[in-house]
């Protein structure tokens, strides 16, 4: 089994795992929710549903991008994986619109005060505090870019329960608008973490420089037997670089020859900018292309 296999195996794994902490804390917020008339609350249960169905979705998505190279596919199944992650932040900034919207749009009731509720609002606190800390440490091991994203969106969660205990308890003391207020800024949080998703996979969906192209051409012009770099293209493949380069050697060399320093191109591409892929085409150098 590849690499890449095993990641992916390991990261389906974890989503089904945080799925069904999900689940439980979805319930526990509803329940509390329900229970005292916490506008914040419910909406912090909305938010625990987007989790849900986050997970699904994630879940969904690495079966497909764990997939190898096929003949329609033949840079492989990755960006599978980056389409995942905009679809989260795409999730993420729907809940937030609906968020303000029903708060704006809700009447305002009694809250009340439930010692129990609290409690179970403290136990929801501590899973997520647990959970955010247990998946950024698997996406940095694994180096998952989909991990990373749904451990972010777990800490928005851990803010947002923050706010909303703190918001209840003042709501309850009087303070009634606290409560449409703290709605207001989970909304606000959410769209913050779903904007800087957005900045992290977009360039990569536009095929965006994966590695700055002054470096790839210094770097291929220190192989031996490189003459000129003529063209220099990166991109990413979910969380893999592929590399695309023009180079020119000595217009003598037998086809032999100039196949090897294009291997030498690409094994140091491999090994000092970690590409995945890496294309290389080479041209005869002559007088004609000198500039």
């Amino acid at each position: 089994m590849s690499k890449n296999m095993n990641k992916d195996k390991k990261v389906q794994q974890i989503i089904l795992i945080e799925g069904f902490y999900n689940i439980v804390v979805l319930v526990l917020k509803l329940i509390v929710g329900l229970a005292t008339n916490s506008l914040a609350i419910l909406g912090d249960a909305i938010h625990s549903l987007t989790d849900v169905l986050n997970n699904v979705v994630i879940w969904l998505v690495m079966r497909v991008a764990g997939k190898p190279a096929d003949e329609d596919h033949p840079y492989g199944h990755r960006k599978f994986e980056t389409m995942g992650v905009f679809a989260l932040a795409s999730l993420l900034v729907v809940l937030a619109v609906e968020l303000i919207l029903q708060t704006f749009r809700a009447e305002t009731k009694e809250i009340i005060s439930e010692p129990w509720g609290l409690g179970l609002m403290l136990v929801v606190l501590l899973l997520n505090i647990s959970v955010s800390v247990w998946e950024r440490h698997w996406a940095k091991k694994l180096d998952s870019d989909i991990l990373l994203a749904d451990a972010q969106h777990t800490l928005v969660d851990v803010i947002t329960t923050v706010l909303v205990i703190v918001s209840w308890q003042l709501s309850v003391m009087g303070y009634l608008w606290l409560d449409k207020l703290c709605a207001v800024g989970v909304a606000c949080l959410v769209l913050y973490f779903a904007f800087g998703l957005f900045q992290k996979v977009v360039p990569i969906l536009v095929d965006g420089f994966a590695i700055d192209p002054e470096s790839l051409s210094k770097a291929a012009f220190q192989v031996e037997g490189v003459r000129e770099v003529r063209q220099v293209r990166s991109r990413w493949i979910g969380d893999s670089k592929a590399v695309d380069l023009i180079i020119a050697v000595d217009a003598h060399l037998n086809i032999t020859e100039s196949h090897d320093i294009a291997h030498a191109v690409e094994d140091m591409l491999v090994a000092r900018f970690n590409v995945a892929d890496a294309s290389i085409h080479v041209e005869p150098f002559e007088d004609e292309f000198i500039k």
